[in-house]
Protein backbone atom coordinates (compact mmCIF):
# COMPACT_ATOMS: atom_id res chain seq x y z
CA UNK A 1 0.00 0.00 0.00
CA UNK A 2 1.18 3.76 -0.85
CA UNK A 3 0.94 5.93 1.71
CA UNK A 4 -1.63 8.35 1.02
CA UNK A 5 -1.97 11.74 2.70
CA UNK A 6 -5.05 13.53 3.62
CA UNK A 7 -5.59 17.29 4.21
CA UNK A 8 -8.78 18.20 6.91
CA UNK A 9 -10.66 21.28 5.86
CA UNK A 10 -13.81 21.60 8.35
CA UNK A 11 -14.14 24.07 10.73
CA UNK A 12 -12.52 22.74 13.69
CA UNK A 13 -8.98 21.88 11.43
CA UNK A 14 -7.51 23.38 8.55
CA UNK A 15 -4.59 22.01 6.95
CA UNK A 16 -3.89 19.54 9.57
CA UNK A 17 -2.04 16.82 7.59
CA UNK A 18 -2.16 12.87 8.47
CA UNK A 19 -1.06 9.97 6.79
CA UNK A 20 -2.93 6.23 5.89
CA UNK A 21 -0.79 3.73 6.48
CA UNK A 22 -2.73 0.57 6.82
CA UNK A 23 -5.61 -0.38 4.42
CA UNK A 24 -9.03 0.65 5.60
CA UNK A 25 -10.38 -1.09 8.50
CA UNK A 26 -7.87 -3.57 8.81
CA UNK A 27 -4.24 -3.87 10.56
CA UNK A 28 -5.70 -3.12 13.45
CA UNK A 29 -3.54 -3.15 17.33
CA UNK A 30 -4.53 -6.87 18.40
CA UNK A 31 -6.43 -5.12 21.92
CA UNK A 32 -9.01 -3.03 19.73
CA UNK A 33 -12.16 -5.07 18.51
CA UNK A 34 -14.63 -2.34 17.47
CA UNK A 35 -17.88 -4.30 17.02
CA UNK A 36 -18.90 -0.90 14.89
CA UNK A 37 -17.91 0.58 11.64
CA UNK A 38 -18.13 4.21 11.78
CA UNK A 39 -20.69 3.98 8.79
CA UNK A 40 -22.56 1.28 10.77
CA UNK A 41 -22.43 3.77 13.85
CA UNK A 42 -23.61 6.81 11.60
CA UNK A 43 -26.46 5.15 10.26
CA UNK A 44 -27.49 3.90 13.86
CA UNK A 45 -27.51 6.97 15.30
CA UNK A 46 -25.26 8.56 17.35
CA UNK A 47 -24.28 11.94 19.02
CA UNK A 48 -27.16 13.48 18.22
CA UNK A 49 -27.01 13.94 14.27
CA UNK A 50 -24.58 16.73 14.93
CA UNK A 51 -21.38 14.81 14.71
CA UNK A 52 -18.55 15.23 12.00
CA UNK A 53 -21.35 17.01 9.58
CA UNK A 54 -18.89 19.47 7.87
CA UNK A 55 -16.00 16.07 7.66
CA UNK A 56 -17.97 14.73 4.82
CA UNK A 57 -15.21 15.22 2.33
CA UNK A 58 -12.46 13.67 4.69
CA UNK A 59 -14.18 10.45 4.86
CA UNK A 60 -15.82 8.13 2.41
CA UNK A 61 -19.03 9.18 0.64
CA UNK A 62 -21.03 5.90 1.56
CA UNK A 63 -20.39 6.67 5.36
CA UNK A 64 -22.66 9.49 4.93
CA UNK A 65 -25.40 7.26 2.60
CA UNK A 66 -27.42 6.64 5.54
CA UNK A 67 -26.33 8.65 8.51
CA UNK A 68 -28.39 9.95 10.85
CA UNK A 69 -26.95 14.00 10.61
CA UNK A 70 -28.55 17.57 11.49
CA UNK A 71 -28.71 19.98 9.18
CA UNK A 72 -25.71 21.95 8.99
CA UNK A 73 -27.94 25.04 10.59
CA UNK A 74 -29.23 23.06 13.45
CA UNK A 75 -27.07 23.40 16.17
CA UNK A 76 -27.21 21.20 19.43
CA UNK A 77 -28.01 17.44 19.30
CA UNK A 78 -31.20 16.37 18.53
CA UNK A 79 -31.98 13.17 20.53
CA UNK A 80 -34.03 11.87 18.66
CA UNK A 81 -31.52 11.05 16.00
CA UNK A 82 -29.60 9.05 18.56
CA UNK A 83 -30.41 4.60 18.34
CA UNK A 84 -31.83 4.58 21.52
CA UNK A 85 -33.22 8.27 21.34
CA UNK A 86 -31.63 9.47 24.28
CA UNK A 87 -29.11 11.68 25.32
CA UNK A 88 -25.93 9.85 26.27
CA UNK A 89 -22.47 12.72 25.52
CA UNK A 90 -21.08 14.99 27.58
CA UNK A 91 -20.35 18.44 25.88
CA UNK A 92 -17.16 18.89 24.23
CA UNK A 93 -16.18 21.65 26.56
CA UNK A 94 -16.56 19.20 29.31
CA UNK A 95 -14.38 16.46 27.44
CA UNK A 96 -11.45 18.99 26.73
CA UNK A 97 -12.23 20.13 30.27
CA UNK A 98 -11.88 16.29 31.35
CA UNK A 99 -8.81 16.81 29.31
CA UNK A 100 -9.73 13.63 27.02
CA UNK A 101 -8.92 15.71 23.72
CA UNK A 102 -5.80 15.80 21.54
CA UNK A 103 -5.17 18.39 19.35
CA UNK A 104 -5.08 16.18 16.12
CA UNK A 105 -8.34 14.58 16.93
CA UNK A 106 -10.50 18.24 18.35
CA UNK A 107 -13.76 16.09 18.36
CA UNK A 108 -12.74 13.37 20.36
CA UNK A 109 -12.70 9.52 20.33
CA UNK A 110 -14.98 8.77 17.31
CA UNK A 111 -12.75 11.52 15.17
CA UNK A 112 -9.76 9.24 16.06
CA UNK A 113 -11.38 5.86 15.17
CA UNK A 114 -12.71 6.99 12.08
CA UNK A 115 -9.38 8.02 11.50
CA UNK A 116 -8.19 4.82 12.51
CA UNK A 117 -10.53 2.93 10.47
CA UNK A 118 -9.24 4.72 7.52
CA UNK A 119 -6.04 3.41 8.29
CA UNK A 120 -3.99 6.37 10.17
CA UNK A 121 -1.62 5.50 13.25
CA UNK A 122 -0.72 7.80 15.38
CA UNK A 123 1.18 8.73 19.06
CA UNK A 124 -2.39 8.84 20.27
CA UNK A 125 -3.68 5.04 19.52
CA UNK A 126 -2.60 3.31 22.48
CA UNK A 127 -4.81 5.74 25.00
CA UNK A 128 -7.69 6.11 23.00
CA UNK A 129 -7.67 2.21 22.33
CA UNK A 130 -7.44 2.02 26.41
CA UNK A 131 -10.31 4.64 27.05
CA UNK A 132 -12.12 1.87 24.40
CA UNK A 133 -11.14 -1.04 26.66
CA UNK A 134 -12.95 0.83 29.74
CA UNK A 135 -16.00 1.05 28.26
CA UNK A 136 -16.14 -3.00 29.05
CA UNK A 137 -17.45 -1.88 32.73
CA UNK A 138 -20.41 -0.20 31.60
CA UNK A 139 -21.28 -3.06 28.99
CA UNK A 140 -20.74 -5.81 32.72
CA UNK A 141 -23.31 -3.42 34.00
CA UNK A 142 -26.20 -4.10 31.31
CA UNK A 143 -25.89 -7.35 31.26
CA UNK A 144 -25.39 -7.52 34.55
CA UNK A 145 -29.00 -5.24 35.16
CA UNK A 146 -30.82 -6.20 32.20
CA UNK A 147 -32.88 -9.31 30.53
CA UNK A 148 -31.42 -11.07 27.96
CA UNK A 149 -33.07 -9.51 24.65
CA UNK A 150 -34.16 -6.64 26.20
CA UNK A 151 -32.37 -3.97 24.35
CA UNK A 152 -34.21 -1.00 26.04
CA UNK A 153 -33.05 -1.66 29.27
CA UNK A 154 -30.46 1.32 30.71
CA UNK A 155 -31.08 3.25 27.21
CA UNK A 156 -28.47 5.91 28.14
CA UNK A 157 -26.11 3.64 29.12
CA UNK A 158 -26.30 1.60 25.63
CA UNK A 159 -26.33 4.70 23.59
CA UNK A 160 -22.82 5.36 25.45
CA UNK A 161 -21.29 2.31 24.36
CA UNK A 162 -23.10 2.12 21.43
CA UNK A 163 -20.90 5.93 20.97
CA UNK A 164 -17.90 3.56 21.71
CA UNK A 165 -18.51 0.91 18.58
CA UNK A 166 -19.53 -1.27 20.80
CA UNK A 167 -23.38 -2.68 19.61
CA UNK A 168 -25.08 -2.02 22.21
CA UNK A 169 -28.18 -3.99 20.61
CA UNK A 170 -26.26 -7.30 21.13
CA UNK A 171 -25.73 -7.16 24.80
Amino acid sequence: MTDKVIIVKDTMQKGYRYTLSEPTGRNFDPRFKPDLTPKQMLALGVFGGQYMRDSKKEFPKDWFNRAKLLPSSVSGPDKKLNYFGVHASQSLAEWRRKGWIRDQDPRGWFQWYCRYYMGRRSEDDSRQIKRWRAMSRHISQIAKNCRSGDIFCRPKQRQAVLHWAYDARKI
